[in-house]
């Protein structure tokens, strides 16, 4: 179970390093990158940056890249705004959880409006005439 410490210093680390991504890195091979989410290790010596990157694979892995020799940079943004005796050194990893929600929810909109469009309005015959008595 993680302190909250911890915790605060993650969600801390999330906000700067997305900050960071979207306003302050030049590097080209960062494109399309969300920052998902953070785990940082009991001893706030490592960070697990989570994020996810739209595009093939080769853009993905080309983005990784980009992000990890960033890190750096990246590092010395956190420094700045959190006060610990270390700076978590950062990691970063692929997270497929947005792509494959997307591609799930690409499925359901195939599939949904055949059982939609294949499903008759309510023709209940002892409602049918209501309607048209009153």
């Amino acid at each position: 179970m993680s302190s909250r410490r911890v915790l605060k210093a993650a969600e801390a680390i999330r906000e700067v390093v997305g900050m960071a991504i979207l306003t302050e890195l030049r590097d080209p091979r960062i494109e399309h990158v969300t920052v998902t989410g953070v785990q940082v290790s009991g001893d706030m010596r490592s960070a697990k940056v989570r994020v996810s990157i739209m595009g093939d694979e080769k853009r993905q892995q080309l983005a990784l890249r980009g992000l990890q020799s960033s890190a750096g940079f990246l590092q010395g943004r956190i420094s700045d705004r959190i006060d610990t005796r270390y700076t978590p050194k950062l990691q970063f990893e692929l997270d497929e959880g947005v792509k494959k929600s997307i591609a799930i929810a690409k499925m359901l909109s195939d599939v949904l409006p055949e059982e939609v469009a294949s499903e008759e309005p309510d023709t209940d015959p002892d409602t049918a005439g209501t309607a048209e008595a009153e």
